[in-house]
């Protein structure tokens, strides 16, 4: 169950700084490139369930046993939109049948995969190699398997993949051996990476700092919500990886700051995303703003007919390299929550959050406002809580998440917008508190939970 305590707003005391040395940060030890956690520990009351399921539905009155279970097109219209433009204009989500909602877990065993390599295979620098034991890397997953070769020999990627599969070491990694066999020899020589939010960005940038230490290379995080002078300085004292996301990087090179011009290797992550948050224009005109003769790696969680026309435009001969799993993972349950007023919907997923096994729960709202008012109705019925939109300033989303990842808070409500491209460990439940707009945009969401063979769990809310 739940942690219940007060309402946390960034209980992590740190700050992200932009540093000009990469610096370790902590990592687990693990053979997967994963986030450091801390185990979850049990606190609050049980509170006497008023629903059980049955059939997938739940309804008043009864003692539960467990929680029982049974793409949007890139239309031209959409790429005229303001930065960030999000699901406007989509199908609201009350017109998806409910029974889509509900569908009981299968315990599939999955077989490992067997990596054709393991991460001394790949011809990397001695001190890349101490950095790839330090954090504990053994066996590449399927992405920096299949991807690491192809990227070490030069060539174009496009990628298939969705958040949490290890694809930011896939590009990372042979990356730095790039700049590391170049640097002093090319001046001025830059990889740019482009990532749909600044969380995702500073996430990319804090992965580099780990896997690049002791390579005396510079990185900049160009994101919107920090301090835009100190960003400036960095890049005037020059950097070797620019990681940001479009309509900062458009702003510093409109002001003549962040010249492309020296960039021979271009990433962009979560391309789809970005796509998806009309950021179109200001990718064409970043990607037009590099060196004509470089490296491009795209990645995504889709191939939509946009993505597939950006990739006929600015990759060469890529490899294409998929390792996505199917529409919805197999071990979540997945189940509605039926309620007929405010208050009962309030209720019901108080008791959801009393209940043993909710230790972590990803909960979320359409609008940014309805964000803070469950974020203020939780916290007043004691439970430790953050919240995240895009109008919170962008050190407080940074400490909030940190404290979600740390398990110093148990609930992070979140916008889609907000949440797009983070990966959290661990999530035992993700709540639909308003039902998503699309279907895609559902399995997006549920998809942070049951990750790594565990069992995950999605509820939505449902008028009844």
């Amino acid at each position: 169950m739940i942690n219940k305590h007060s309402f946390v707003r960034g209980a992590s005391t740190s700050s992200h700084t932009s540093s000009r040395f990469a610096k370790p940060a902590q990592r687990s030890n693990s053979s997967t490139f994963t986030r450091t956690t801390t185990s979850t520990s049990r606190f609050g009351t049980s509170a006497k369930p008023a629903y059980r399921s049955s059939g997938g539905r739940f309804s008043s009155g009864s003692t539960p046993s467990r929680f029982s279970s049974p793409r949007p097109s890139f239309g031209g219209s959409k790429f005229g939109a303001k930065r960030g433009g999000g699901n406007r204009g989509k199908s609201r989500g009350d017109r998806i049948d409910a029974s889509r909602f509900i569908q009981k877990a299968v315990h599939v065993e999955e077989k490992p995969y067997v990596s054709k390599h393991t991460f001394s295979d790949f011809p990397f620098n001695p001190e890349l190699h101490k950095n790839i034991a330090r954090v504990g890397y053994i066996h590449p997953r399927p992405i920096q398997d299949q991807s690491i070769p192809t990227i070490l020999k030069g060539g174009d990627v496009f990628g298939m993949a969705n958040t949490g599969t290890g694809k930011t070491a896939a590009f990372l990694l042979p990356l730095i051996e790039k700049i590391s066999k170049t640097k002093g020899m090319k001046k001025g020589e830059k990889v740019l990476i482009m990532a749909p939010t600044r969380e995702l960005a500073l996430q990319i940038e804090s992965d580099f700092r780990n896997l690049a230490f002791g390579f005396g290379m510079f990185s900049v995080a160009c994101v919107g919500g920090l301090p835009i002078m100190k960003q400036i300085k960095e890049i005037k004292l020059g950097v070797s990886f620019v990681i940001g996301t479009p309509g900062r990087l458009r702003d510093l090179i409109d002001q003549k700051v962040l010249d492309l011009s020296t960039c021979n290797s271009v990433v962009l992550d979560e391309a789809d995303r970005m796509l998806d948050m009309g950021f179109r224009d200001d990718m064409v005109y970043i990607i037009g703003k590099t060196a004509k003769e470089r490296q491009t790696l795209f990645f995504s969680a889709t191939l939509s007919p946009e993505i597939k026309k950006l990739t006929e435009q600015y990759l060469i001969n890529p490899a294409f390299i998929s390792v996505l799993s199917g529409e919805t993972a197999k071990n979540i349950d997945q189940d509605v929550i039926r309620f007929r007023a405010k208050e009962e919907k309030f209720d019901k997923l108080h008791e959801v959050l009393n209940k043993d096994g909710s230790d972590k729960v990803l909960i979320f709202r359409e609008m940014k406002h309805s964000v803070d008012t469950l974020a203020k109705e939780l916290s007043q019925a004691g439970f430790k809580v953050g919240g995240i939109h895009g109008d919170k300033r962008s050190r407080e989303r940074i400490r909030i998440l940190d404290s979600f990842k740390k398990n110093q808070i148990n609930i992070l409500i979140a916008t889609d917008v907000a949440a797009r491209g983070l990966d959290i460990p661990d999530v035992t439940h993700v709540i639909n508190y308003d039902v998503p707009q699309t279907y895609d945009t559902y399995v997006h969401r549920i998809g942070r939970t049951g990750r790594a063979g565990k069992k995950g769990t999605a509820l939505t809310f449902v008028p009844a």
